[in-house]
C-alpha cells in the first residue's frame, strides 16, 4: 500500500482583493510543494476564482476565524496567510500541523506594518526557506462571455466595503458623464448589495439601466467584464487588484490607506490618485482625505493612462488592452 500523499493548508479567510494580493504567494507555495494536496481556507464564494487562479487542489469554506473544517486537522504544513495573530495563527495552531509557517512565531519572520500586502506573504516565505516574488501577480482572462457592453468601455466601481473608502456617488456620476460627452462607453460594476448605488450613478449620469451591471455577473463575470473594458476607474478595493491581476489600465481612488501598502504594482498601466493622508480604512463614512479628491483630479488621472492598442487584432492581443506599462502616482494636496 502507498501513503497518502503530504497535505498543505493555507490560511486566508478574507475578501477579493485580499485573495488577489496572495496570489503570488500562493504561486510560491505551488511551487514549492507540487507534491502536496494543498488545501485553501477561504470562503467558499471565491472557489471559481480559486479554481481560475489554479494553485490550491481544494478550497474548504472558512468565512472567518472562529473556527476551521476539522478535515484541516493534522496536516503536514500550515501556512497563515491571513494575518499577523495572534488569532489567525492559534488557530492554524490548534490543527496540529507538523510545521507552522506564521509571522508571530518566536523567532520567525517579524510583522512590519508599512509594507505592501504582495510582498509582506512573499517575504513571510522566503524568510521560511520558500523562493517567492510579489510580481508574480497576472492571471489571464477567465475563458467566458463577458457583458457586451463592456468591451472597449470605461469601467466604474463605485463600492467598497466600508464607507471611508467610498467617493460619494454624484462624483461618480461626473466621471460618467465626462466619458460619455467624449463618447466612450461607461459600464458601472458591483456586487448585488451594490447595485442600487449603481443604478443611483447611472441615474445621475444619466445612463440607461443596460450599463449597471452590478449585481448581473457572478465571479469570473466580473474579471471578463474588467479584461474587456477599456480602463477601470475605482477605489480601493478588490476590483483594483482584478484590474492589476489582468493588466487593464486602472485609475484607483486612495483615501484611509496608503497605496504603498495596497497599491497596483509600479511596472503596469495604473494610475493613483491619493490625498498623502491616512485614516481608519474601517469606517463608515467617507475617509476625508478621499472626499478630497476631485472630479477634476480623476479625469486628469484618466487623461495619463495608455491608450489603448490601435491595432487590437494583432498577434496574442486582447480587446481593449494597452500597449506597454505605465506606471504613475498622482499625490494631490
Amino acid at each position: 500500500m502507498t501513503s497518502p500523499p503530504p497535505r498543505l493548508v493555507i490560511l486566508r479567510a478574507l475578501k477579493l482583493g485580499d485573495l488577489l494580493a496572495a496570489v503570488p504567494a500562493l504561486r510560491a507555495l505551488a511551487r514549492a510543494f507540487p507534491d502536496h494536496v494543498r488545501t485553501l481556507a477561504a470562503p467558499a464564494w471565491l472557489e471559481p476564482l480559486v479554481r481560475h487562479v489554479g494553485v490550491v487542489d481544494h478550497i474548504v469554506d472558512t468565512p472567518g476565524l472562529l473556527a476551521v473544517d476539522p478535515s484541516l486537522r493534522g496536516a503536514d504544513m500550515a501556512v497563515n496567510l491571513h494575518g499577523r495573530g495572534p488569532q489567525s495563527m492559534a488557530l492554524l495552531a490548534a490543527t496540529g500541523p507538523s510545521r507552522l509557517i506564521s509571522f508571530g512565531l518566536v523567532g520567525g519572520p517579524a510583522w512590519c506594518e508599512e509594507e505592501h500586502e504582495r510582498e509582506r506573504w512573499c517575504r513571510l516565505l522566503r524568510e521560511s526557506g520558500i523562493p517567492a516574488e510579489a510580481d508574480d501577480l497576472h492571471l489571464r482572462v477567465p475563458d467566458v462571455a463577458p457583458p457586451p457592453q463592456a468591451m472597449g468601455a470605461t469601467l466604474l466601481h463605485p463600492g467598497a466595503s466600508s464607507g471611508s473608502r467610498r467617493w460619494p456617488p454624484e462624483r461618480w456620476a461626473a466621471v460618467a458623464r465626462a466619458d460619455t460627452a467624449e463618447g466612450r462607453p461607461v459600464v458601472i460594476t458591483g456586487d448585488a448589495g451594490e447595485r442600487s448605488l449603481a443604478m443611483e450613478v447611472a441615474r445621475r449620469a444619466g445612463l440607461d439601466d443596460a450599463a449597471v451591471l452590478a449585481g448581473r455577473t457572478d465571479l469570473l463575470g466580473l474579471l471578463a467584464a474588467v479584461g474587456a473594458s477599456d480602463r477601470v476607474v475605482c477605489g480601493d478595493t478588490g476590483v483594483a487588484h482584478v484590474a492589476s491581476a489582468l493588466g487593464t489600465p486602472s485609475v484607483v481612488l486612495f483615501g484611509p490607506t496608503s497605496p504603498a501598502r495596497w497599491g497596483p504594482p509600479a511596472a503596469g498601466p495604473h494610475v493613483v490618485v491619493w490625498h498623502g493622508r491616512t485614516g481608519n480604512p474601517h469606517a463608515t463614512e467617507t475617509d476625508p482625505g478621499l472626499l478630497a479628491l476631485s472630479v477634476e483630479q480623476v479625469l486628469l488621472a484618466l487623461d495619463a493612462l495608455p491608450r489603448p492598442d490601435p491595432d487590437p487584432g494583432g498577434p496574442g492581443a486582447q480587446p481593449g488592452r494597452a500597449r506597454g506599462p505605465q506606471a504613475i502616482r498622482l499625490r494631490t494636496g
